[in-house]
């Protein structure tokens, strides 16, 4: 595998301890070197806002510093922001939305993984199995 399309569910398994799987962490050592990971421009966000949701709740699992910490490493990583997302939003992830029941957030990924041709990183039960159903392959 040189290359996989990152969901933010996945990413954030590497910051929360009570999401992180055997899986997730093969995955991160992965990531690197040749390795690269693809996201969509919402990826971001996502992963931003749930960092601030986990601050909000005044949790252990996370504070500022954590996730400012957090932050710097997913910055390290090679994890390229796909800049035509955003143009395929209204047809193509609209379209896979609906034919596999899914969010727009969540069909962003799989119309990422379909037009890139790589394997999606994802434990979203739903994404899995619409993925499974477009024949895009599973990192785990």
């Amino acid at each position: 595998m040189k290359a996989f399309v990152l969901d933010a569910q996945t990413t954030l398994a590497w910051c929360f301890e009570d999401e992180s799987t055997a899986a997730t962490e093969a995955l991160l050592d992965q990531v690197g070197g040749s390795v690269i990971a693809h996201v969509p421009t919402l990826w971001a966000y996502e992963v931003a806002n749930a960092l601030l949701s986990a601050e909000r709740q005044k949790k252990a699992r996370s504070n500022s510093a954590k996730a400012e910490s957090f932050l710097h490493r997913l910055a390290a990583l090679p994890i390229e922001t796909d800049a035509e997302s955003t143009r395929h939003a209204h047809d193509k992830t609209i379209a896979l939305a609906r034919l596999h029941k899914l969010t727009a957030y969540d069909a962003a990924y799989l119309e990422l993984a379909l037009r890139r041709g790589v394997p999606l990183a994802t434990a979203d039960e739903a994404l899995r199995k619409a993925a499974k159903a477009a024949g895009v392959p599973l990192v785990f």
